[in-house]
């Protein structure tokens, strides 16, 4: 049996996208609803841009359009997501409130005619989105086609960060919360350093284009301050509709993995599910890779519950430098490996191709080019394929090995005059999610301070900023038995962006056994050898001392010649490794091969291009297993194929194909 559903009277995998019928004739609407229904659709998201039609006048409502379309989708068995269309306000707001434009850090002032155009900091925004939040909830908030609300549109994109006078008076005010005295404010943001101390809170700025390196521990506080000034207008939106509106679920769409100016961790109890926005980047060849990285990033933010996978393309966007189109094949590919990562809909932007605008030569559902197009067979094929798997819905994802994800640290870490522009926090993310992926080890992210006892294998590529509490967190975790990697550049600063007392990797000093007494970064294109099965590094190098640590292979040549490369240290139950040069994925097997072995892990047996993950449900468990390779993969499980209808004890998985599997036997 399905289950009863996580979205109100959804019991079946959604399926569907944007809904944009004011771009188009009223009389082209029947039309839409009919392909919907011949397609498998069950849900849309409508009105996310519509704040210009709903509320063409301050206080002037209509609602003619918007109350036909609710009945048109009703009556077809259509739900909806309602959005409010808060991340485009009207011409008419802004001819109101000149100074709610949102001010770049270089002083400008951003015009009208673009999308997220408003200070999250204005007051006279924040009343205005919050006023036609609730005059929606009013209306439609009790009506029974409506599935779940769709807050703004991607909060962060594309402004993150505003640097008007509401800003800076709005700054303030969060420093003083968080500081309480100016004294607490020149300690943590160390203004002795080129005598900026502060005497008085009203000197107290946005830290905006200077002459030269702006404080970076004030840089790093309005990164914080502006995720929070978004999140508090999500927050404001959420409890508007709320009030009115008590039983309908809230969320907005998350970017997890491509929007870097939001910190998600402090989101995920604000939402009522978790939904994200995903567009693979065309010109990368492995970009199933970012992908799944992206979901899997998506599902831990959920903490492990089902998620909406609320955009993603049919075929090319608009918006890269290349906007190569997804080839036969890559839309189911895409799609199931979002829901075998543990999405419960499957939503794109958008259903009909846009003729004017920005994104006419966005991909679609329907395209510009019609029924007749290989985009429309394959949307109907994936509709009529997602009908059959009701009994996936609600099943959840298990992960033995995390990596940690910090936004914090990721913006300091970006910030300027660190000691190799070649330092990437994302590159080495993305380095070492790719070996787990060919691997087929299923991974979940992590906050480093959460608990981290689920898991087996935990690694830390890019953790340059490492509270205490988080170092505390790691050590328990080692001495409890598990398997810690750890990058280079890691456990330098503390959380206002400080070099740690005692030195570089000071708070993890007895868990690695080493220190670092000096970075030694390479020059453009240098390249360092390794005592350990030939394999070379690139970008960076330490000047290692041991503390009880062992070397697994040590630098055969450049500036650390001589000095250890990769380590391994015994502490408690666990161990911890740690790799201080840039190795690709292909030669960071060496290294995790290693760390599975203590970690008690086994690499798949599959080839590096069939990508497998699991799903437990209540009464069985399911493989969606992906083939991105060219060649024929056979699957060493037994169970029926849901998808179609295949059993048996093996099944073979054809190039560029799906399979969804019911295992025999019951749910582990």
């Amino acid at each position: 049996m399905g289950s009863t559903g996580w979205l109100p009277g959804v019991s079946a995998i959604s399926y569907g996208g944007d809904y944009n019928p004011e771009q188009w004739p009223e009389e082209t609407w029947a039309e839409d609803i009919e392909l919907m229904r011949q397609a498998g659709v069950n849900l849309v998201s409508i009105g996310i841009f519509s704040w210009a039609l709903i509320e063409p006048r301050r206080g002037e409502y209509d609602f003619g359009w918007m109350d036909r379309l609710f009945e048109l989708l009703h009556s077809a068995g259509i739900r909806i997501s309602l959005g409010t269309p808060t991340a485009s306000p009207p011409a008419w707001f802004f001819h109101e409130h000149p100074e709610a434009r949102v001010v770049s850090r270089d002083g400008a002032t951003l015009g009208f005619g673009s999308r997220g155009m408003a200070s999250p900091s204005s007051a006279a925004y924040r009343e205005a989105s919050t006023s036609i939040a609730r005059v929606l909830a009013k209306r439609y908030g009790s009506h029974p086609a409506l599935a779940v609300w769709h807050v703004h549109n991607e909060y962060g994109a594309p402004v993150a960060e505003c640097y008007s006078p509401a800003s800076a008076a709005a700054f303030r005010g969060w420093l003083r919360e968080r500081y309480e005295s100016l004294d607490e404010l020149n300690s943590a943001w160390g203004t002795a350093f080129w005598g900026q101390r502060y005497h008085e809170w009203e000197h107290v700025s946005v830290p905006a284009v200077s002459a030269s390196v702006v404080n970076p521990a004030q840089r790093l506080d309005f990164a914080r301050y502006s995720s929070d000034a978004l999140l508090q207008c999500f927050v404001a939106e959420r409890d508007a509709i709320r009030a009115e509106c008590p039983n309908v679920p809230i969320t907005t769409n998350f970017m997890a993995g491509t929007c870097p100016s939001v910190d998600l961790w402090k989101w995920v109890d604000e939402v009522d599910i978790v939904a994200n926005d995903h567009y693979l980047i065309a010109e990368d060849p492995r970009n199933q890779v970012g992908l799944a990285l992206s979901a899997d990033l998506t599902r831990s933010i959920a903490q492990g519950k089902p998620w909406m996978l609320m955009e993603h393309s049919t075929s090319g966007v608009n918006w890269q430098p290349r906007n190569v189109a997804k080839r036969s094949g890559e839309l189911a590919r895409n799609s199931f490996s979002h829901l075998g990562r543990g999405a419960d809909a499957v939503m794109f932007f958008q259903w009909r191709a846009s003729r004017s605008g920005a994104e006419k030569f966005h991909s679609a559902m329907l395209p510009h080019a019609g029924t007749s197009s290989r985009v429309w067979s394959e949307v109907r094929s994936l509709g009529q394929g997602l009908r059959g798997l009701d009994e996936v819905l609600g099943s959840e994802v298990r992960a033995e090995v995390a990596i940690l994800w910090d936004w914090e640290s990721f913006w300091a870490q970006d910030l300027e005059w660190r000691p190799s522009e070649d330092l990437s926090h994302r590159e080495r993310i993305n380095a070492y999610y790719d070996r787990l992926w060919r691997d087929q080890l299923t991974v979940d992210f992590a906050h480093p301070e959460a608990d981290l006892s689920a898991y087996k294998l935990v690694v830390a590529p890019a953790s340059y900023l490492l509270t205490q509490k988080a170092a505390d967190n790691l050590r328990r975790f080692v001495e409890g038995g598990g398997t810690l990697v750890v990058s280079y550049f890691s456990a330098i600063v503390d959380e206002h962006d400080a070099v740690h007392a005692g030195g570089f990797v000071a708070p993890l000093r007895d868990v690695l056994g080493l220190t670092v007494e000096e970075f030694l970064p390479l020059r453009a294109g240098e390249k360092v050898a390794l005592t350990l099965d030939g394999i070379v590094g690139d970008v960076w190098t330490d000047d290692i001392a041991l503390a009880g640590a062992e070397v697994v292979a040590a630098f055969e040549d450049g500036p650390a010649a001589g000095k250890p490369a990769i380590t391994r240290n015994q502490l408690g139950d666990g161990s911890a490794w740690y790799v201080s040069t840039r190795l690709d994925a292909d030669q960071l097997s060496v290294v995790l091969d290693g760390a599975y072995a203590d970690a008690g892990l086994k690499r798949g047996d599959g080839p590096e291009d069939l990508e497998l993950v699991r799903r437990h449900g209540a009464g069985a468990d399911y493989l969606i297993a992906i083939n991105h390779g060219t060649k024929p993969a056979d699957l060493a499980a037994g169970g029926t194929d849901l998808l179609s209808g295949e059993q048996g004890e093996s099944l073979k998985v054809e190039a560029g194909g799906v399979r969804l599997v019911r295992l025999n036997g019951p749910a582990v």
